[in-house]
């Protein structure tokens, strides 16, 4: 009976099959120990020659680091193994021979590494990565559908009309006209949340920034809500339930590859409402009291995220920036016109910026003179424009990048881990 190596559990003293590949394997006289991985987990898989016979032992003692092979053996419950079970083998098939696997279980350098992801992908460590990373993604297309949100998915190729185009991948289209690839699906968000109501979107996302931060990949993958008839202070309470449901659930269905990360899930288990929410003001006047030489006006760095997320055991809400660091769309803040009603969520144990959102511009003529401002043409957003002519609501909403989550919900130095194939200023290979 094949089974997988995360459901065998549910088989101790039956006889089952792993189909899978040689993690690593020690031998002790006359018993090999099998590491065996299938994609689902890890095991051991205890081989002795006097259950197998002479020549599957001896077969099995040349066997190299990631040969695929299919095991057959009796499920055994043991508390010392790190799953709780080990196989008694009886038989054992070779499939595909590895030979000389250049990823051992010594220090390898990041650079190597990354120039082998494809191979790399395959360790404990990372294995377990990728699947916090699927749960992250699945538990938040559940917040949000069962929150009655509609997905809408938005265009990757964008004309060159977004925010400017000084941090847009630029593409030839058809009849020599230049497209971009999408660095937000905002925009288009806030037309359908015109038409249905509540949306999102889950797409990647692109950034041409030269920047090298640990923080920065020019590929990720963001979630974007929008509300119609929403203020800043429904965008800020999405956020807050959305981050809470997600940490929830990660630490209630990933606790074992929590384990093997070696996570401290008591920093996860204080990711509770209520989130402190402090003025960029406040944010401010915390920095220099730090001694940081910040000015007001001026937007957050990474160390000043870091300074500030780390005063709290729980993320952060900085709301109502100075208007002039926030996009032309952002709506000002009726009591003081400078600010923008935005905010910026900051993640505690120094991860930065997770979220960014706030309420939209509603107001035609306001709109029209940001546009202006911002030397942006306005033939490229009559389309947007017209959100504001015909039934114009107040609206807001934000975006979450995916990868920024999971290097804090797993406390990775940088988020090239998180995800399967990253793409950053100098690595397009593999």
């Amino acid at each position: 009976m094949h089974v997988y190596i995360e459901d065998i559990g549910k088989h101790e003293g039956q006889d089952v099959t792993i189909k899978g590949w040689l993690s690593n394997r020690r031998s002790s006289g006359k018993i090999h120990f099998l590491i065996l991985r299938d994609g689902s987990g890890f095991i051991q898989g205890v081989m002795s020659k006097a259950t197998v016979g002479e020549e599957m032992f001896k077969a099995a003692d040349h066997l190299s680091q990631e040969t695929s092979v299919i095991v057959t053996g009796t499920v055994r419950a043991d508390k010392r193994a790190p799953s709780g079970y080990e196989i008694d083998v009886t038989a054992l098939e070779v499939v595909g021979e590895s030979h000389e696997f250049p990823i051992t279980p010594k220090e390898h350098g990041v650079d190597f590494l990354l120039d082998r992801r494809h191979l790399w992908i395959r360790t404990e460590r990372q294995t377990a990565i990728l699947r916090i990373r699927h749960e992250v993604i699945n538990a938040v297309r559940d917040f949000f559908n069962d929150r009655g949100f509609i997905l809408t998915d938005t265009p990757i190729f964008t004309p060159s009309a977004c925010e400017g185009t000084t941090t847009l991948f630029p593409v030839e289209y058809f009849d020599d006209q230049k497209a971009y690839l999408t660095q937000s699906g905002q925009l288009y968000l806030e037309s359908t949340a015109m038409a249905l109501g509540r949306v999102y979107s889950f797409g990647p996302t692109f950034r041409a920034e030269k920047s090298k931060t640990r923080r920065h990949l020019t590929e990720f993958w963001m979630v974007e809500p929008e509300m119609a008839y929403a203020s800043l202070d429904d965008v800020m309470d999405l956020a807050e339930d959305m981050i809470v449901s997600v940490v929830s659930r990660v630490l209630d269905r990933r606790a074992r590859e929590l384990k093997i990360i070696e996570r401290d899930t008591s920093k996860l288990e204080s990711v509770r409402k209520p989130f402190p929410r402090i003025t960029y003001d406040d944010a401010v006047q915390m920095l220099q009291e730090k001694g940081l030489p910040f000015e007001w006006g001026g937007d957050f760095g990474g160390p000043d995220e870091t300074t500030l997320s780390e005063q709290y055991d729980r993320p952060v809400m900085v709301n109502r920036y100075p208007a002039a660091v926030k996009a032309f769309y952002m709506k000002p803040d009726p009591q003081r016109p400078e600010l923008a009603l935005g905010v910026d969520v900051l993640a505690p144990e120094g991860y930065g910026e997770i979220i960014g959102g706030g309420e939209r511009l509603a107001d035609l003529d306001l709109l029209l003179q940001r546009i202006k401002a911002h030397d942006l043409p306005q033939e490229a957003f009559e389309w947007y424009l017209d959100l504001r002519r015909y039934g114009t609501v107040p609206h807001g909403g934000f975006g979450m990048g995916i990868e920024r989550m999971v290097a804090w919900l797993c406390k990775l130095e940088h988020v090239r881990e998180t995800i399967p194939f990253p793409r950053m200023l100098y690595r397009l290979y593999p």
